[in-house]
């Protein structure tokens, strides 16, 4: 059973994603927030799968409050996805940055917000590469002007799995990653953990975002 937090201040769009939610065999929607600190609070005593997280709210919003559960030890299961109105929302990439495992436009099909709640509960990160590249690519660098340097902890990094990282960045799976390398997709999949353990990556979200932030991927290079 998946289970999942609503924190939204609109009760209206609550109601909608909890009927949505509970009519699944597999998903429950665990408790319902207005605001980031009551998510937060209900985040703490439920420790659920899933957040789905608006990212303006008042009081604490949505980008504060996943900042909070990303960094809270007793949260470190649970992950957040980000709602927004725009896919391209620079709260969306600082979300990213600080912890979220995805986002979601508020209009997505039924279908989609359903897979992307099963998806981000087996612990995949919830990335459309499209939409990703252009958040990425619009904000990441913004008013810097410059190539940024490659961080230290590269270095910890062989050259097989900076070549992964590059690729999970580019918006390839494990499958995806396995064939273009010629490799099985079960070493695809060890590399990519090792490569997040390494750098202190909660998910691929994270890895996305690190690999544009160290240089390896520049906006403009994946069209």
């Amino acid at each position: 059973m998946i289970s999942v937090v609503l924190a939204d201040d609109q009760a209206l769009v609550r109601a909608g994603f909890r009927a949505l939610l509970d009519a699944e065999a597999d998903i429950r929607v665990v408790g319902e927030a207005a605001d980031g600190l009551q998510a937060i609070g209900l985040v703490r005593a439920t420790r659920p799968d899933v957040v789905l997280m608006d990212i303006r709210m008042p009081g604490v919003d949505g980008l504060e409050a996943t900042r909070r559960i990303a960094a809270d030890p007793v949260c470190g299961d649970t992950r957040v996805v980000i709602l927004t109105t725009f896919e391209l929302d620079e709260y969306v990439f600082e979300a990213l940055r600080t912890g979220a495992s995805g986002f979601l436009v508020k209009d997505t099909e039924p279908v989609e917000l359903l897979r992307g709640v099963r998806a981000v509960a087996a612990g995949d990160a919830l990335l459309s590469p499209s939409v990703t590249r252009r958040v990425i690519g619009e904000f990441a660098g913004a008013g810097t002007g410059r190539r940024p340097e490659p961080p230290r902890e590269l270095e910890q990094l062989t050259d097989r799995e900076r070549e992964v990282m590059t690729l999970v960045a580019e918006g390839l799976s494990n499958d995806e990653i396995a064939s273009r390398l010629v490799i099985s997709p079960a070493t695809a999949k060890t590399h990519v953990s090792r490569t997040m353990i390494k750098l202190g990556a909660r998910d691929r979200a994270q890895l996305v975002v690190y690999a544009y932030e160290a240089g390896l991927i520049r906006p403009g290079w994946l069209g």
